[in-house]
């Protein structure tokens, strides 16, 4: 039985890449969660306006993959100390944020976050929300697995 994940750490294209070739992951989708506006576009999130952050949705094996691996791995893929803003890619829908969808993972998220903001490696606070998953809503087509067909994007921290 598979479990899901829904993490938010700038553009979703890396994020789903990246997790994408963990080993215990079943599957990936790219989206967007946290807004007010039903079946959001790519064209709406970019506009700031819909509340929406671009999320990579995890399925996972938990027999062979952990949460708390899939969080370490979130944390290590990006810089948690930036507020709206992953690198070059600035707004509220780049922002880091866990959405959690069970206590389980809301208390292992929040032990996370602690945990990392007060090992002293960030010079700034961990600035990673850590939220109720709401409605996912798949990005278009063309988004999926962008990467993975020969896409680029430029990734800076």
């Amino acid at each position: 039985m598979t479990e899901i994940a829904t993490f938010g750490g700038g553009c979703f294209w890396g994020v789903e890449e990246f997790f994408r070739n963990m080993d215990g992951v079943t599957a990936t989708r790219v989206g967007y969660m946290g807004g007010h506006t039903d079946s959001p576009t790519y064209e709406q999130v970019c506009t700031g306006t819909t509340g929406h952050v671009e999320v990579c949705q995890v399925e996972f094996d938990p027999a062979t993959l952990s949460y708390q691996a899939l969080l370490k791995a979130f944390f290590e893929l990006h810089d948690p100390t930036q507020v709206n803003r992953q690198g070059a890619d600035i707004g509220w829908q780049y922002r880091s944020v866990v959405f959690v969808h069970d206590q389980a993972q809301e208390k292992a998220a929040v032990q996370a976050v602690a945990a990392l903001d007060a090992s002293g490696r960030y010079t700034r606070p961990v600035a990673t929300a850590v939220e109720p998953a709401a409605s996912f809503w798949p990005a278009e087509d063309y988004h999926q697995g962008y990467l993975a067909r020969g896409g680029s994007c430029a990734v800076s921290q």
